[in-house]
């Protein structure tokens, strides 16, 4: 047993250990093209036979060393494989285009060893998830996944509703460069809020095709390419997207989240996808963020009760029922036969004038207006976001302070109002010029006047956009996926703005492509109408 391996099963609250551990390390495996990558195995230090669990990541091994341990020490051999590109293994990092092969390659392998029993499970989270989806049709027959704040697919994740996920992917390139380069230094400046400084600079480059050398200090391949190949080319896409592979013939899966990752969304699509297909799979979303420590905690001990009962036979550590979601506001956890738990009821609210929201739609009256500025972009705070400092549930105060983001705010409600699921909101809306985003945002204002964000979700609109006769728009959002229960005498909240910058790329409002324009033009936007159907569900 390590120090690490101790550790980290005391602070995670792991079961006891069975075994002490092997490892063997820096095993150069060939791919069908030669590039051979670097994998190490650690294997249960007792006669098996012992069931095997994959991981394969783009970090570095040594991160993921501890967490290897952990599940030998209770009983499985665990093959750990830094991706093509990263780390010492040899070829070029594409990002998400070669874990197909490559994880076909490394199946291969493993079902050639000695020590391999036929028993198969794939656990990891975001990066390593994506890499259990790309290979999820060609596993054993007595196989399981644990899918972790993830997606099959990742065009809606780099462009939603048309816009770059700028913030997330100058923020991920730092990491991928940085582990390269200097891992030790990389992980304080990570956990030091060095990344998101980092972050918010460069991204205030143009053009943007040159914002991966002001976050890292030079070009990076995968980075130059995206803006030639993958920007508008849905045949890029859809060569990398694996949702066809879900279906009545996917292993078990435990899919866990947290209702402030920036994937939930699709995590949430891929589950309906499994349960359409006839499976009960696993789920748990609890109030985290993508890289918090709580989630990873709930990760390790829902991945070792899970992979127990799919490989070993023995359940007696699963829960009794398959969704356990938490419910933030009121701090609880609740359990359920699916999710959603059950049809919710759609609650009408409609903003006012004077900066109202209430039950009853307002009678017409003149629109509300702003100026955007993409030199003065306006500031994303909190939520969904790629971040190791700052994402999630925050004071939005900064944000609705600014004359160029609009907030609605109702009376304070007489009772809880508890929602689960996504909220929709329709807004009509117009703008001096055709290019413009809007990014609407839920939150909970408490007794106490502080402002904290729930859930939002964000449009943008070009001249192929369809408009109503007088030239403006009406715009269906469907916001990130919440549990949330508002409590009574707080009030409801509704932002309207034309940015989170850098989350999203700023619109420079101009037709000049994402990754070389530098015009920017000023946005002159009316509010005229919106109103929000929130999914009410008893709890």
């Amino acid at each position: 047993m390590s120090v690490g391996s101790l550790v980290l099963a005391k602070v995670y609250n792991l079961p006891p250990r069975l075994f002490g551990t092997t490892r063997k390390r820096n095993i150069a495996l060939p791919m069908d093209d030669g590039v051979t990558l670097m994998t190490d195995v650690y294997s249960p230090r007792a006669k098996g036979p012992h069931p095997t669990i994959l991981m394969r990541l783009p970090y570095g091994r040594s991160g993921f060393g501890t967490v290897a341990e952990c599940y030998a020490e209770r009983g499985f051999n665990v093959v750990l494989q830094a991706c093509r590109g990263t780390e010492k293994s040899g070829g070029q990092f594409d990002p998400l285009v070669n874990e197909r092969a490559d994880g076909l390659a490394t199946l291969r392998w493993i079902r050639d060893q000695a020590w391999y029993d036929g028993r198969l499970g794939l656990s990891g989270p975001s990066y390593l998830g994506y890499a259990q989806w790309a290979i999820c049709d060609e596993l054993p027959e007595i196989s399981a996944m644990a899918t972790k704040v993830t997606s099959a697919e990742f065009q809606s994740v780099v462009f939603p509703s048309g816009a770059f996920h700028l913030g997330l992917w100058l923020s991920w390139l730092q990491v991928i460069e940085g582990l390269r380069g200097n891992p030790l230094k990389m992980t304080g400046t990570m956990f030091s809020g060095g990344v998101e400084k980092r972050t918010a600079k460069a991204a205030m480059t143009l053009p943007l095709l040159n914002a991966d050398n002001a976050a890292v200090g030079h070009d990076v391949p995968f980075w130059q390419s995206w803006f030639e190949n993958a920007i508008g080319n849905d045949d890029f896409w859809h060569a990398i997207d694996h949702r066809h592979r879900l279906g009545p013939k996917t292993p078990p899966n435990h899919f866990i989240s947290g209702w402030h990752d920036f994937m939930i969304d699709q995590l949430l699509r891929d589950y309906q996808t499994l349960v359409s297909a006839g499976h009960t799979p696993h789920l748990t979303v609890g109030p985290w963020t993508h890289i918090a420590n709580d989630l990873q905690a709930e990760s390790m001990r829902e991945t070792l009760v899970w992979m127990r009962a799919k490989l070993l036979g023995d359940a007696t550590g699963l829960r009794d029922k398959p969704v356990r979601i938490h419910i933030t506001g009121l701090g609880e956890w609740r359990e359920y036969d699916r999710y959603p738990p059950v049809p919710p009821v759609m609650q009408s609210w409609f903003i006012q004038p004077g900066g109202g929201l209430a039950p009853e739609p307002a009678a017409p009256s003149p629109p509300d207006r702003y100026r955007y500025d993409p030199a003065d972009p306006t500031p994303n705070i909190g939520g969904n976001m790629f971040a190791f400092t700052g994402a999630g549930p925050v004071d939005n105060a900064p944000r609705e302070s600014r004359t160029d983001v609009l907030s609605y705010t109702s009376e304070p409600l007489t009772e809880d109002l508890t929602i689960i699921g996504q909220t929709q909101v329709t807004l009509h809306a117009r703008a001096s010029i055709p290019h413009a985003d809007f990014f609407l945002r839920l939150c909970d204002v408490g007794l106490d006047g502080i402002s904290i964000n729930i859930c939002d979700g964000l449009i943008r609109v070009t001249p192929e956009t369809p408009v109503q006769a007088d030239g403006s728009w009406r715009l269906g959002f469907t916001l990130h996926a919440a549990a949330h229960s508002f409590r009574a005498g707080h009030r409801l909240r509704l932002q309207v703005s034309s940015g989170a910058h850098p989350r999203y790329a700023r619109n420079l409002g101009t037709d000049e492509p994402v990754g070389t324009a530098t015009t920017m033009m000023a946005n002159d936007v009316d509010i005229i109408d919106a109103s929000i159907g929130l999914p009410v569900t008893a709890v």
